[in-house]
């Protein structure tokens, strides 16, 4: 006999009489939990494998085919667009459903300063060059968790450090992975300022330009819409670096993205099922997020990145909010 348990708790089991291979689907929950198999030979023989922690998904929200032909939903582009219209600032979204293609954006191919959205990439190329997962509790495990979970820049530049010997050398090795993907509007500019001191402020508020780091909407969804794929060996990312960038790798970065904080996209998405996996970015003047989000009827990305030239503040985190939230109500009405 072959039995399955969720955090202790019996979810399968199955006689096997003369049979030495055995298949099982079960539903794991949507948080961390302990995954136990055992297989039992006779009253004195059994063993046991346990895998922990383990972060369970929607079985509706895995890849499966080629990408559906992305296409406008007209009434979720009136929503957008009336969200934006409200929002005190320069903001910009693009959402896609993944099983239809159905989708709607709003300003996504301008130009945002990209923050620690970049850092999903740097973790990427990491994976890559590793190929596959950093030894748990080795010192890229721990400077991956720390620049990817709570976002800290430290851990983000040692990591260009290794990937290239200096940031701008990490740096180039992570624009080479948006050249390939074809985001050309998108740029690491080298690793991340951290000052010791908060400094003086020297610059032109109103001035909506800026230099360094930059993504788009539609870049950056782009981004994590082939991270998706790529855990299961599909899509552009998968395919480019067939070999260097393998499932497990996608699925230890989403497992990362799974816990990061703060979450800004799932704020109006309390007990709806829904899980976003998300990476978000922020500076005094820009605040973006983007994600995966899974649930039951399957999973659609969105991005929304907004910007102030008097600073950013608890509007952006609504509007990113919304702008899910009226997404998954739209999605949910259309194709559940």
């Amino acid at each position: 006999m072959v039995i399955v348990s969720i955090d202790g708790r019996v979810v399968a089991k199955r006689d096997l009489p003369g049979r030495r291979t055995f298949d099982f689907h079960v539903q794991l929950p949507q948080r961390d939990a302990r995954l136990t198999v055992t297989a039992i030979f006779d009253a004195r023989r059994r063993a046991s494998v346990t895998i922990a922690p383990v972060f369970g998904l929607p079985q509706a929200g895995e890849p499966r085919g080629p990408p559906r032909r992305r296409h406008e939903d007209a009434t979720l582009a009136r929503s957008l667009r009336s969200l934006a219209r409200s929002f005190p600032g320069i903001c910009a979204m693009y959402v896609q459903d993944l099983r239809t293609g159905a989708g709607a954006s709003w300003n996504s191919r301008t130009r945002f300063p990209a923050a620690s959205t970049l850092k999903v990439a740097i973790a990427i190329e990491v994976l890559r060059t590793l190929r596959g997962k950093p030894p748990p509790g080795s010192r890229i495990d721990r400077l991956l968790r720390k620049a990817i979970i709570p976002s800290d820049d430290r851990a983000a530049n040692e990591l260009l450090v290794w990937l290239g010997g200096t940031t701008s050398g990490g740096a180039a090795r992570v624009n080479a992975i948006f050249r390939a993907l074809g985001m050309d509007d998108t740029d690491m500019y080298g690793g991340y300022i951290v000052p010791s001191r908060n400094p003086i402020l020297l610059q032109a508020e109103q001035r909506p330009t800026f230099i360094g780091k930059r993504t788009t909407a539609w870049d950056y969804s782009r981004l994590l819409f082939s991270l998706h794929l790529a855990a299961e060996g599909r899509g552009q990312l998968a395919r480019r670096y067939r070999g260097s960038f393998v499932p497990s790798d996608a699925r230890f970065l989403l497992y990362l993205l799974a816990h990061t904080h703060p979450s800004w996209l799932d704020r109006h998405l309390s007990g709806s099922g829904v899980t976003v996996l998300q990476k978000a970015g922020w500076i005094k003047k820009a605040r973006h997020d983007g994600g995966i989000a899974y649930w039951r009827g399957g999973a659609f990305v969105v991005t929304v990145m907004t910007w102030n030239g008097h600073g950013v503040g608890q509007s952006s985190i609504t509007i990113a909010g919304r702008v899910a939230q009226a997404s998954w109500a739209r999605f949910r009405r259309t194709g559940a």
